[in-house]
């Protein structure tokens, strides 16, 4: 049996996860929240990081119920992400690793989640759409490389919703985009906004403008409310999501849709995507706030298909980077 550890911390989530052989024995996170209006500061979310990983440690041991001495490999996210945050998360994991005497990995934020949502939905060789705060991202396996077949070209759409929520100056607890997705259900009339797909990619940066320019006099005139903005920015999101997903899948001839990232546990979302694989004959594949979300056994996941696959990081190469795109890694793991 092997049995890896994960630290992931690359935004406002510190986690730490339990891995052994497919099996998460543990998996807790803390999360920096903000007030509302606000975003949060890469020197400010390195200290709340710092303030709690040591706590967040043992309580992955000791809910997994392990000594370091039953670990064989220690994981932590190289990049991508915010700098101060990875550089907290991965001095805390090199000194770990240093202490017990374990080999390191550096995996790569967005293949965790990849690797996560294949082993909690069991999908064999899905088209992943990657969604998140900082990330989106359209993705298909191929020769060993996880190949982007489409992104956007600007602003993530995470960004875009939790940005849009600074505006209304909705609650970030739990986060932004949960709050936008409830006031979103509410929602009754819907505004028309630019729709921004270019081939495979996307561009969200003009749609946030607009709508960050029209709702104060859309909301003073109260010819809309803040539920019916919600609705309407989220409806018209996913739909380019939904379109851009839908033509990777015909290039690849893929049955199989795995949705993956923060963004990825939106209800709607799901609905919405479920409606077109449903169209096309195919299933769709996704996971809840366990594992969509940020987290340690994400990372734990990948680093143990890594090392099970012969691969460790040398100390002296133990770096962080916030940029580490999803096809730089070899993915010896798959056949």
């Amino acid at each position: 049996m092997t049995v890896v550890i994960g630290f992931e911390g690359s935004a406002n989530k510190i986690g730490i996860g339990v891995v052994r052989d497919g099996i998460v024995l543990s998996n807790p996170r803390r999360t920096y929240i903000t007030l509302p209006g606000h975003g949060f500061m890469p020197s400010d979310t390195a200290k709340h990081h710092r303030s709690c990983i040591l706590d967040v440690l043992h309580e992955a041991l000791m809910e997994a119920n392990i000594s370091p001495r039953e670990i064989d490999c220690v994981a932590y996210t190289k990049g991508p992400g915010m700098g101060a945050p990875l550089l907290t998360t991965a001095i805390v994991a090199r000194t770990v690793a240093q202490l017990w005497n374990k080999p390191l990995l550096g995996v790569n934020h967005c293949i965790g989640h990849i690797e996560m949502g294949r082993l909690i939905t069991r999908a064999q060789n899905p088209t992943v759409l990657y969604v998140s705060g900082g990330n989106t991202q359209v993705i298909a396996y191929s020769e060993h490389r996880y190949r982007i077949f489409g992104e956007t070209i600007d602003i993530a759409v995470g960004n875009c919703l939790d940005r849009f929520a600074r505006v209304l100056k909705i609650s970030n607890d739990p986060s932004p985009g949960y709050n936008i997705e409830q006031m979103a259900k509410k929602g009754r009339a819907f505004v028309a906004l630019p729709y921004s797909v270019k081939g495979m990619d996307v561009s969200f940066s003009g749609i946030l403008s607009y709508i960050e320019d029209a709702a104060y006099k859309m909301l003073t005139s109260q010819e809309y409310t803040p539920e019916d903005l919600c609705f309407s920015l989220q409806e018209t999101l996913f739909s380019m999501l939904v379109e851009i997903t839908e033509r990777a899948m015909a290039h690849c001839g893929s049955q199989e849709v795995l949705i993956v990232g923060g963004v990825g546990c939106n209800v709607r979302l799901q609905e919405m995507m479920n409606v077109m694989c449903k169209e096309r004959g195919a299933q769709l594949f996704a996971t809840d706030e366990r594992f969509c979300i940020d987290n340690g056994a994400m990372i734990a996941q990948a680093g143990w298909e890594m090392f099970r696959s012969g691969q460790v990081t040398s100390l002296d190469q133990s770096w962080i980077t916030q940029r580490y795109r999803t096809d730089e890694v070899e993915v010896i793991w798959r056949n």
